[in-house]
């Protein structure tokens, strides 16, 4: 596993000067001529005279090459993994399958004015880059599993690829360029994932029983004997699974099988729409009792109603409990099936221990982690600074969060080792300045926000930047964008500025903030309100390759206070 140094930094400047940068998949690397076609001169209507219209991207094009006009050439890819090409009319072609630098062939199954998809034919000039999948049930064709995008393409530069999506979001969507680009944190690329949805189908006209994921563009369930991103033992256990599943009584009404794999126990969460019967219990508890580690949980109807199948063990043993490891700060964190956690806890591991670096919480400070879920964060946070608020918008996760940091607390070698921690459930989606106000000062945040991103989180906090900057007599961004437009301050207008509220006497905002990202593109939302409106500089940002062979991108960034000015 690749990260920054293993030794605590003393500061963010120095965390930034250890950090290497990422190699970014930003600039073309197809060699040889850029022809002009014959058609970059046009007479203008109604004029005798020939002008040369706005050349076009320099796009190399089939026939500069005397290659046949249906070859296209793939020039990147877009955020679905999926190779971009143009036309010689300069339409797009979206295609699947296609990487970039290829020459292709490709059907087209669906046109819009602007821009066309298709599914790759042919490769008549193969990528470098391309490699073979590793997992047999990966492909363009009829069947194929839909659980992976980018097998085909190299594990490296798929972390590129990613890291030129973040920065891409950053630049266009928030207009902010950081200024340090972090080395990716990546680890193995299969086995990685511990946590899946898997769909349970029972094909009654073939008579088999399917596990796995859906197939690509389908709502059918893909045939699948393997799963190579899936744990070895996982993967290894989907065929047992279908037969357990075809002996069953019940096993038209089990739709789906939740996988949650903590450091000791291999959790399986059986959804099963009618009551299971006494010897279906049976043999699920066989069929655990076959394979070590495997503990069964049914859900009958919603979340809520997860329970073990065995709570009290088996033969007067008591079950194990589903919990993993953050070794780098001696913690230990239960959690139920259903929880969210991280899918790759190899990559968590790191993931925490870089963020905790960047944070930097010394002995003497007040740190909030805003969306803190079961503590992922927090409890890591609390063995190093001298107060923590945990904010969840979840009652359940906030009181298992409370369990999870009270054991730790009674399993520490040293009373003292964590600080003053709480929890709170609150609705961070409708957060206002008043509420921000109302948690105190802290110096430092640490936000891991859902895909939706910390949206009023933001907002509030550049609303009480803008409030003092008013009362101190200084020009505001609202003032900026109305005397030079829009383009000035490089965000989109300003919304109307919000009431003022009364701002307790010494309040600062928090010095520094690590925000933990899964969309890239409310993160660039996000990071534009903090430095075009809340006084912040973006001071480092980078990948996190939590999802192998996914177009799904992780990242994290950081942002310093720069004051009143």
């Amino acid at each position: 596993m690749s990260d920054a140094s293993t030794t605590p930094l003393p500061s963010l400047s120095a965390a930034l000067a250890a950090s290497r940068p990422a190699a970014v998949a930003s600039q073309p690397v197809v060699g040889g001529p850029k022809p002009v076609s014959q058609a970059s001169a046009a007479a203008v209507p109604g004029s005798d005279t020939a002008t040369t219209p706005p050349e076009r991207p320099a796009v190399p094009l089939a026939q500069d090459f005397g290659y046949p006009d249906d070859w296209l050439h793939v020039n990147s890819l877009d955020l679905e993994a999926q190779g971009v090409a143009r036309k010689a009319d300069g339409k797009v072609v979206f295609v699947d399958g296609a990487l970039p630098f290829e020459w292709v062939s490709a059907q087209v199954n669906r046109k819009k004015n602007n821009w066309e998809a298709a599914t790759l034919t042919a490769i008549h000039r193969e990528s470098s880059q391309r490699v073979t999948p590793g997992c047999p049930h990966f492909g363009l064709h009829a069947g194929a599993c839909g659980g992976c995008k980018m097998q085909h393409l190299e594990a490296s530069a798929q972390v590129a690829m990613k890291q030129r999506v973040l920065e891409d979001n950053l630049w266009h969507l928030g207009k902010v360029k950081p200024e340090t680009i972090w080395r990716p944190i990546q680890g193995p690329t299969w086995g990685y994932r511990y946590r899946a949805r898997l769909s349970v189908r029972h094909v009654i006209k073939k008579g088999v029983v399917l596990i796995g994921f859906h197939e690509r563009k389908s709502r059918y369930v893909a045939d699948m004997s393997v799963c190579p991103v899936l744990p070895p033992h996982v993967s290894a256990m989907l065929v047992p699974l279908r037969g357990l599943i075809a002996s069953m009584d019940g096993r038209d009404s089990c739709p789906q099988i939740e996988l949650a794999c903590g450091d000791d126990v291999t959790a399986l969460v059986l959804r099963h729409l009618d009551p299971l019967t006494e010897a279906d219990k049976g043999r699920l508890r066989s069929f655990a009792s076959a394979h070590p580690g495997v503990q069964w949980w049914l859900q009958p109807k919603g979340p809520d109603t997860v329970h073990l199948l065995d709570p009290q063990g088996t033969d007067g043993v008591p079950p194990l409990e589903l919990a993993y490891a953050l070794p780098d700060f001696g913690i230990r964190m239960p959690f139920k099936p259903t929880d969210f956690t991280q899918v790759n806890p190899h990559i968590n591991r790191v993931l925490v221990s870089r963020a905790l670096r960047l944070l930097d919480a010394q002995k003497h400070e007040r740190v909030i982690d805003w969306f803190c879920g079961l503590g992922n964060f927090t409890l890591p946070i609390a063995t190093q600074a001298k107060e923590v608020l945990g904010i969840e918008g979840s009652d359940a996760l906030v009181a298992r969060s409370r369990e999870n940091f009270e054991k730790n607390k009674a399993a520490a070698l040293d009373g003292n080792a964590f600080a003053a921690t709480e929890f709170v459930a609150r609705n961070l989606f409708d957060m206002t300045p008043a509420m921000l106000l109302a948690d105190g000062r802290a110096d430092k945040w640490l936000v891991d926000p859902p895909r939706e991103g910390a949206f009023a989180l933001s907002k509030a906090l550049a609303d009480i930047h803008q409030q003092r900057l008013r009362q101190a007599g200084l020009a505001t961004a609202d003032a900026a964008t109305a005397t030079a437009g829009p383009q000035a301050s490089g965000t989109t207008p300003p919304e109307p500025p919000a009431a003022d509220v009364a701002i307790p006497t010494g309040w600062q905002p928090p010095q520094r903030i690590v925000y933990v990202s899964c969309n890239p593109a409310t993160l660039a939302r996000d990071a534009g309100l903090l430095v075009h409106r809340a006084g912040y500089r973006c001071v480092g940002a980078g990948v996190v390759n939590m999802f192998p062979h996914t177009a799904h991108v992780e990242s994290m960034a950081a942002f310093e206070w720069v004051g009143l000015r």
